[in-house]
């Protein structure tokens, strides 16, 4: 099984999403930033290496905020493992993606998703899990 450490990076009650780019396998669709561990890592040590590669920050990887499994059709299962991120040194860029945007929580659900995050930020949006408020930084 294919584990991927995923991030809830927030700013000013906002949430940082990420859109897929023309060339990638599921383009055009939002995203969390983060990506797949890989051998002898834990899963903070690949969500701080991703958000590095990906958005050119470092970050401190907070609390697990939610862990499912999904298997989208024709591919092996994979596990997501999402980790809140409120304290980051550097602003986020976004090379690997079309577009990043901050969302406030309550909006995350008019964006295209991709199928195996649909669910979560529907829970996301109905403040099923505690995340820090618009004050945070």
């Amino acid at each position: 099984m294919t584990i991927v450490a995923a991030a809830l990076i927030h700013r000013q009650g906002r949430i940082l999403i990420c859109r897929r780019r023309a060339d990638q396998d599921h383009a055009g669709k939002w995203e969390f930033p983060g990506g797949k561990l890989e051998p002898g890592e834990t899963l903070a040590t690949c969500l701080r290496r991703e958000l590095a590669e990906e958005l050119g920050i470092e970050a401190v990887i907070g609390k697990e905020i939610s862990r499912y499994q999904f298997r989208y059709p024709g591919r092996k299962r994979i596990q997501l493992v999402f980790f809140q991120v409120s304290e980051y040194q550097g602003e986020p860029g976004y090379s690997q993606f079309a577009e990043v945007r901050w969302v406030p929580v309550e909006q995350m659900p008019s964006f295209d998703f991709l199928e195996g995050d649909v669910e979560f930020v529907k829970a996301l949006a109905t403040g099923v899990f505690d995340l820090p408020g618009p004050d945070a930084k």
